[in-house]
């Protein structure tokens, strides 16, 4: 049998990547004006692959609650007051013509479908449930292949920055993410596939020094390059 204990301390506490892979010192913070609150399933907190986690990492103006079937988070503890509040969900209304992002709050469902859908069940009520413009293949190459309603929770935060016109957000959430794949794909021993998701991908362009890095090394960094999460 495996063993966990020590399969858990080979991994960076803060990205979940092994210390080779560590991205930790890629990472840059979005500071934004839209109020975003995570509903993540309570075993998708441990999923390394999670992009709701990376949100919670570098998305400053968000908040992550832990969703437990039996014991789920009170509105009063999730909901922010003077905000609209916006539950983002495939089957919801369409995406109001005008908004406010410093009065909106952004509830995003975090978890696998099954999981969602229990939840959506279940705060349906807290405020409107909006659907987004979202088209295209999904760039989230750690999962069971996506269809036209399933993306990504960090791709449905990327749909709705491009909507409410947060341009500058956009593109380093978008850096972040594909970095996110690109680095797991390279720790689950898929080269060849990650390598793929470069042709397309916005790293070469935007992060072609720390990309370089982490292709070229081949030993596993020190902890204190682990450590170095307060990186711009």
């Amino acid at each position: 049998m495996r063993n966990l204990a020590l399969n858990y301390a080979a991994r960076c506490p803060r990205c979940a990547l092994p210390p080779r892979w560590c991205i930790c010192a890629g990472e840059q913070k979005i500071a934004s004006t839209v109020s975003v609150d995570l509903l993540t399933h309570k075993r998708e907190v441990f999923r390394s692959s999670s992009s709701g986690n990376l949100i919670k990492r570098i998305f400053s103006n968000s908040r992550q609650h832990v969703w437990h079937n039996d014991q789920s988070p009170l509105p009063s503890n999730v909901l922010r007051p003077a905000h609209e509040v916006w539950i983002l969900h495939p089957h919801g209304e369409p995406l109001p013509s005008t908004a406010n992002p410093a009065s909106t709050q952004v509830i995003l469902l975090d978890g696998s479908w099954s999981e969602v859908r229990s939840i959506a069940h279940s705060v349906g009520s807290w405020g409107r449930l909006i659907q987004l413009p979202m088209h295209g293949p999904s760039r989230f190459w750690l999962r069971a292949k996506q269809d036209n309603e399933r993306y990504s929770t960090a791709e449905a935060l990327l749909f709705l920055l491009d909507v409410l016109g947060l341009q500058q957000e956009r593109d380093v959430l978008r850096v972040q993410f594909e970095l996110h794949v690109y680095a797991h794909l390279r720790a689950r021993g898929k080269p060849a596939l990650a390598e793929q998701f470069l042709e397309e991908s916005v790293l070469p362009h935007t992060l072609p020094k720390f990309l370089g890095e982490l292709r070229n090394n081949q030993t596993a960094p020190t902890n204190s390059t682990c450590n170095r999460i307060d990186s711009p």
